[in-house]
């Protein structure tokens, strides 16, 4: 996936957030933060009172697109006239009503106040951010190397079902694609798509880029003419091409614009391989997603690489329509690793995370290697060190694993060993880019003392444990979804590894990983589904993959977590073949927090038989735990005559002070015959565990001071926003920001720059964080580093 920061502020003192209709007496509601007293212009989305076309079309409202536009000019001209400085950008008539606009900042209160303005939200930053891709040389290349395509099913759905993705198209919404790549030519016809980065009709990659070009081989590259290339999943779908993402990334304007016109232009399916952090399912872009597929478009999103934690998912893929794909890795073979420093010194915990391959791991195997401690291995903490040829010892924290790999190879280091940060295990993450081994924190301290001692070489012990299926990438961001409480993602696909196109400047193939790389998967099989079936909605589309996933273990055999991976790993031959369809494909029962007694929340799914003759269906509903205190009414047993769909009602009663807070699973399990459907699902307990705090949003006021925003899902308690000196020693300074009883958002402060006790701050380096309690949990959250100059200027480096 394309990871980005959706940094929503620049400056200053924040706008209040309103909750009402501009048309009311209140003023319109404002996402983001803004300096009100600049000058500055910044781009924001506007949207309209005014359904779009598709939302009138899908809930019963009257609506055309001159009265549309009438209405939206309206909305112009007062704006023209409050905000003399504005100029408008693009504007959206069917999966959104409104537009974006360039406006002063210190014009923003006035735009909020116009009639016919419903909402205003930022125009959020993308960066391609992928991760460094794996070139592979002509002579290294083999066209067995996209080994995903055929673990899923694929060849078996062209080759059983004569089903290849002919006559359906798909939409790449992303860097543009080199579409004269010989496996990729062929699936582009004269109309090519939009460049909305130049605006122009040659949505090709530009120089540098290569992530379209790569998620698009993966959807539908054919071979080649020689039949010597990548064939992707769906290798005779027709492709469309969207640049939204140019060198300097993209905006929110361009991905709604994109989406919109792939929808007026009719193709089937979209990608969209990026997102922002936020978890949050309310941004213009899910909005315009959720419309697309209610008009017949299957529309398919990265889940995020900031796994392995929950709630990790960001927008779009938050959207409670579209189709959120998880990253997994594909069976490999699993190694056992053990360390040496000195006699008398033991290191138990240590473990195998991750590696390139297994060449490049098996080559520390008895060597001994000088060891550099690097902090975090952020992108500066190299500078000062010379890890060339060395094993990085680095801490986790702020960054990705992923990313601390990347940074150690690209500064000469030939593995890695990442300690944990706080007690407890971390995660493997699959495909990092040097052999990397992973500590508790106890060892990690040790290794730091056996550094302070002299003893800087550490020597290598791996040998071959055991094969392990199909597994979970520890980067695939995890669920739920914030606002919904859906579970996300919704299905899994390989993303680890994947080798496809790409432009000819790169040699024409390489590996990549990310959940950038399982979407396009899913897209594919999206596609062989629709020319099979084409009558098939994109909600039926969406049930068919998930009901009929393959769940994913672990190496121990239990099954992840459905908030890791979905209702599982996509297999298009059984999704194309099902006759039963439940719909959604994954359920939440909601949040029980009654403080005494039952609480009941009702809920419903619906079955379509698509077979020629009647089915009954025996139900089942089962919670993984907590069931002495959970009770659940549904249907025991359900006829569907041939072709019809039936709606089964659920209640659920559960005692929520009986039981431990957190969430609880449970499976909808359909029976008929040798046909089993099982459907995930979730209830919450009390306050859900989700963080706390996500984002801290910085910048300076024009009078020195600190604006901040902090991101509390659920609100907090209590609030703080910490400082900490970073120099010899880290140091904490205090909490110069506190506050309770803080309601769920964005919450907004100030900071004077002094320490609590109100003196001046030392010239030198400090991170700044926020720091958020609620319901006995609590999480902090980086926001970047102030530096104060020995001549009182002052910087702020904003986190990325």
């Amino acid at each position: 996936m394309l990871s980005v920061l959706a940094v929503l502020l620049v400056a200053g003192s924040f706008a209040p957030q309103g909750s009402a209709n501009a048309s009311g007496s209140e003023p319109a509601e404002l996402f983001g933060s803004y300096d009100l007293s600049s000058s500055d212009s910044v781009t924001v989305i506007v949207e309209l009172d005014e359904p779009s076309l598709l939302e009138a079309k899908h809930t019963g409202k009257g609506q055309t697109k001159g009265y549309l536009e009438q209405a939206r000019e309206q909305v112009k001209e007062a704006l023209a006239s409050a905000a003399p400085s504005s100029e408008v950008n693009r504007e959206y008539n069917t999966v959104f009503s409104g537009f974006s606009v360039e406006v002063a900042q210190d014009e923003l209160a006035s735009l909020l106040a116009l009639d016919g303005v419903q909402a205003v939200y930022p125009d959020v930053h993308y960066d391609a951010n992928e991760f460094d891709p794996e070139l592979i040389d002509e002579e290294s290349f083999s066209p067995a190397m996209m080994d995903s395509a055929p673990f899923i099913g694929a060849p078996e759905v062209w080759e059983d079902l004569g089903v290849t993705g002919e006559g359906i198209t798909v939409a790449i919404i992303d860097t543009g694609v080199d579409y004269t790549h010989p496996d990729l030519q062929s699936s582009f016809g004269d109309y090519l798509g939009y460049d909305f980065v130049d605006n122009d009709d040659d949505p090709n990659e530009g120089p540098g880029q290569y992530h379209g070009t790569h998620v698009a081989g993966t959807v539908a590259a054919d071979g080649g003419p020689n039949g010597e290339g990548i064939v992707g999943v769906a290798p005779d779908a027709d492709l469309v091409s969207y640049r939204v993402l140019g060198p300097n990334g993209g905006t929110t304007e361009d991905v709604v614009a994109a989406v919109e016109l792939a929808v007026q232009d009719g193709v089937d399916v979209m990608n969209l391989s990026l997102g922002n952090s936020l978890n949050d399912a309310d941004w213009a872009t899910s909005i315009a997603l959720d419309w697309a597929m209610r008009e017949g478009v299957v529309a398919v999103v990265a889940n995020g690489n900031s796994g392995p934690n929950n709630w990790t998912v960001g927008s779009p893929g938050t959207s409670r329509d579209a189709i959120s794909v998880g990253a997994t890795q594909l069976p490999y073979d699993a190694y056992n690793a053990a360390i040496f420093t000195s006699e008398g010194v033991s290191y138990p915990s240590a473990e195998i995370m991750g590696y390139p391959s297994v060449e490049e791991l098996l080559a520390l195997d008895g060597e001994e290697l000088e060891f550099v401690h690097v902090g975090l291995a952020g992108p500066g903490d190299f500078d000062d060190v010379d890890v060339d040829g060395k094993i990085a010892l680095i801490q986790r924290g702020e960054y990705p694993f992923v990313d601390k790999a990347a940074e150690a190879k690209d500064n000469g280091a030939v593995g890695a060993i990442i300690y944990n940060n706080v007690a407890g295990v971390q995660p493997e993450v699959p495909g990092l880019a040097v052999p990397t081994i992973m500590t508790t924190l106890e060892d990690g301290q040790k290794l730091l003392s056996e550094l302070e001692a002299g003893n800087n070489t550490v020597t290598f012990d791996i040998e071959f444990d055991q094969e392990v299926p199909e597994s979970m990438a520890g980067f695939s961001s995890r669920g739920p979804a914030a606002p919904t409480f859906m579970i996300k993602p919704d299905v899994s696909a390989p993303g680890v590894g994947i080798v496809s196109t790409m432009p000819e400047a790169f040699g024409y193939y390489a590996s990549l990983q990310g959940t950038s790389m399982a979407a396009p998967h899913v897209a594919g099989v999206a596609a062989l589904i629709l020319e099979a079936n084409p009558e098939r909605t994109p909600q039926q589309v969406k049930a068919a993959i998930m009901n009929t996933a393959e769940p994913v273990l672990d190496r121990d055999g239990n099954p992840y977590p459905f908030n890791s991976q979905g209702a599982g790993s996509v297999r298009p031959y059984d999704a194309i073949t099902t006759e039963t369809l439940v719909s959604p494909g994954s359920h939440t029962f909601g949040v029980f927090d009654k403080d005494n007694g039952r609480q009941t929340e009702r809920n419903h799914f619906e079955v379509t038989n698509l077979s020629d003759e009647r089915k009954r269906y025996e139900i089942d509903v089962t919670f993984h735990g907590g069931e002495d205190h959970i009770n659940v009414n549904t249907s025991n047993n359900l006829n569907v005559h041939a072709g019809s769909t039936q709606k089964v009602n659920t209640v659920v009663q559960i005692n929520a002070s009986a039981l431990e807070a957190g969430y609880y699973e449970a499976t909808i399990t359909l029976t008929h015959g040798d046909e089993v459907i099982e459907v995930p699902s979730i209830a919450f307990v009390m306050e859900p565990d989700y963080p706390r705090v996500t984002h801290l949003f910085l910048g300076v006021n024009p009078d020195g001071t600190i604006a901040g925003e902090a991101y509390l899902p659920g609100g907090a308690e209590y609030f703080e926003f910490w400082v900490y000196r970073d120099g010899e020693e880290y140091e904490y300074i205090g909490a110069p920001v506190t506050d309770e009883n803080i309601s769920a958002g964005y919450y907004q402060f100030t900071w004077d720059g002094l320490a609590p006790d109100g003196s001046e701050l030392e010239p030198g380096a400090y991170d700044l964080y926020a720091y958020a309690e609620k319901a006995g949990q609590s999480d902090y959250a980086y926001g970047g580093t102030l530096t104060i100059e020995e001549n009182g200027q002052v910087e702020l480096d904003i986190a990325q």
